[in-house]
């Protein structure tokens, strides 16, 4: 049976419950005697306990439970069936009514009450008539206390387990244990309290007046808030548990692609929902994540317009959707939580119920909250991509410079010499044997800047094989140039986040290739030292230096590159870089990383 189906089923069986339940209050009616003058007051405080009781039920899976048992065989001792009956069926309305919860639940929740009491109070008087007499009376209350609260408990239980089981949503083997347990520790409460109240009645030490009532019932009503509070307590704490693992999950996975999936347990854990679609906004629509009853067709939105608020659609068949058609038909309440962020529309999240008037103001905080949440995320993997993309851009500008002032020049200069060879060598050979020379010399320097450039071009040796091994690695290559270059490690090697030694690495190797193009330098020194509270990266060289002033008025013509490429970096990381260099003098660059700020303050001593 598909979807709809089940759910239409359920329909019709809530609304024939509900047609006997109100039959049974319309015919208690008639039979009703009302309370004398003198019990009224009495009356009016049982009344006034039984609606705290409902009012404040506890909690439990897919609904509530109440200890309201002892309250309600208290006025049927007292007043009567049918007199309890009314009471009952309009209080469990009234309170229904007060929620705000949809139209059949309103009317199927005192009807089922209503027809579990009925029958199980019939079915008692029928097992007691027809079993052996006690000879005390304290035993035969006792005996139909307890067929009472089994065959009340037991109805209404399976009343609800049909629902559940007709309708398409899962109803699993843990769920009913987990439901049952709390059904089991209501009665056992309400057994207690009803034996309790037997036992003293037998024992002449009080009649049910308001006074005995009042100080009875009041613990068993107090007992009841508390157990409310502490259960919808427990219940928000497990909610905002979920949406902390579901922040930290998203947190983690944001960088990777599938950012959103792999997270999205927690969407249904926290929703309870049979749909949910995402979408985020850059410009164009595109959907990030679907799930459930949610259509496969393509996704059109070029006539979604961005919403600026939450709207709630209880019944699709009275009122549609900007994406109705993308949902499956047995979905029949949606909410569109638009993703804001200062006030600027960057996605939408989008979920269904397959039952109309499902979500309650609680639903609807807890989705504008995850909501919230995606929206920050979706802001952040854009960022992401645009920084990815600016870092593309960035390199591709570098690399450009580099051929055009480095490797286009020295072609270039290659070329002109062939060319000017070519045309004297038929008068001076000689000179264009010289010629021809210089630019083999200039082509072979030309050939290392390309070696070096798609060197730079592949995976960051630290990522592979960490900081130490690359720094060593690339020194050899170095050194086959025939750079006087030595390598000295000083301290206790430690593992560094890999954004750390990435930036590091970047350093040391720009740091290297700056000497080798401007420097002229015949000998540098590399120092990595592993201190207690930093780790140092120092390249010296003996070069012929430079001004620092005039480097950064040029660095400021070139934005991200050189020098200022390298200060940026550091500052990624909240690493310091401190460079030395007079003309004639050489070169220091140091990069110094606080451990604090990478690895935590327990590392101070």
């Amino acid at each position: 049976m598909n979807t709809s189906k089940r759910e239409q089923l359920a329909k019709v069986y809530m609304m024939g419950l509900s047609i006997g339940g109100w039959c049974v209050v319309a015919g208690s009616f008639f039979y009703m005697e009302l309370p004398a003058t003198s019990q009224i007051l009495l009356y009016l405080m049982l009344v006034a306990f039984l609606a705290l009781t409902e009012y404040f039920p506890i909690p439990v899976w897919k609904g509530n439970s109440s200890i309201s048992f002892p309250i309600i065989y208290a006025m049927d001792l007292v007043f009567g069936l049918p007199v309890l009956l009314m009471s009952y069926a309009v209080i469990v309305f009234l309170i229904n009514y007060l929620h705000r919860r949809p139209i059949r639940i309103i009317f199927f929740n005192p009807a089922q009450l209503v027809v579990s009491y009925f029958l199980a109070k019939n079915l008692t008087d029928f097992l007691t008539n027809v079993t052996a007499n006690f000879s005390q009376p304290v035993g035969h209350l006792l005996f139909e206390l307890t067929l009472l609260v089994f065959f009340f408990y037991l109805i209404n239980n399976i009343i609800v387990d049909i629902v559940l089981w007709i309708r398409p949503q899962p109803y699993r083997l843990t769920v009913w244990l987990q439901k049952w347990g709390s059904e089991v520790f209501s009665a056992g409460i309400a057994y207690f309290y009803v034996a309790l109240m037997i036992f003293l009645g037998a024992q002449g030490r009080s009649h049910l007046d308001i006074f005995a009532a009042f100080f009875f019932f009041s613990p068993l009503v107090g007992f009841s808030l508390l157990s409310s509070s502490i259960a919808r307590l427990r219940k928000e704490r497990n909610r905002l548990k979920a949406m902390f693992a579901f922040t930290n999950d998203l947190n983690k996975t944001l960088p990777s692609q599938e950012w959103i999936s792999s997270s999205a347990h927690h969407l249904q854990e926290l929703l309870d929902v049979q749909a949910i679609m995402l979408l985020s906004r850059d410009g164009e629509w595109q959907q990030e994540y679907k799930e459930g009853l949610v259509l496969g067709k393509k996704i059109d939105t070029s006539h979604l317009e961005p919403l600026m608020e939450t709207e709630l659609i209880m019944n699709r068949r009275k009122k549609s959707g900007p994406l109705d058609t993308y949902f499956h038909p047995s979905i029949n309440a949606l909410v569109y939580a638009p993703l804001l962020l200062d006030e600027e529309p960057v996605g939408l999240l989008v979920v269904g119920k397959t039952r109309t008037f499902s979500f309650d103001d609680e639903d609807v905080r807890s989705i504008s909250t995850l909501a919230n949440q995606l929206a920050v995320a979706i802001k952040t993997k854009l960022l992401i991509s645009e920084q990815k993309e600016k870092r593309v851009l960035e390199e591709r500008n570098r690399i450009a410079r580099e051929i055009h002032d480095g490797v286009a020049q020295t072609l270039a200069g290659a070329v002109m010499n062939l060319e000017t060879a070519q045309k004297k060598f038929s008068k001076s050979p000689s000179d264009s044997l010289t010629l021809v020379e210089k630019s083999l010399s200039g082509l072979r320097n030309g050939l290392k800047e390309i070696r070096q450039s798609i060197y730079a071009l592949r995976p960051k040796g630290s990522e592979r094989v960490g900081l130490e091994q690359a720094i060593r690695k690339r020194i050899e290559i170095i050194r086959q140039a025939s750079l006087n270059i030595s390598f000295e490690v000083r301290g206790k090697i430690r593992l560094l986040p890999g954004e750390v030694e990435k930036v590091m690495f970047e350093t040391f190797q720009e740091s290297v290739q700056n000497t080798m193009k401007h420097a002229e330098a015949t000998k540098v020194d590399v120092l990595l030292s592993y201190q207690s509270k930093h780790v140092l990266l120092k390249v010296k060289d003996n070069g012929r230096g430079f001004s620092l002033y005039d480097a950064l008025l040029k660095a400021r013509e070139e934005p991200h590159f050189g020098l200022l490429s390298m200060n940026e970096e550091a500052e990624k990381i909240d690493a310091s870089l401190q460079i030395d260099s007079k003309p004639g003098e050489g070169t220091d660059i140091i990069l110094t990383i606080p451990l604090e700020k990478i690895e935590g303050d327990d590392l101070d001593d």
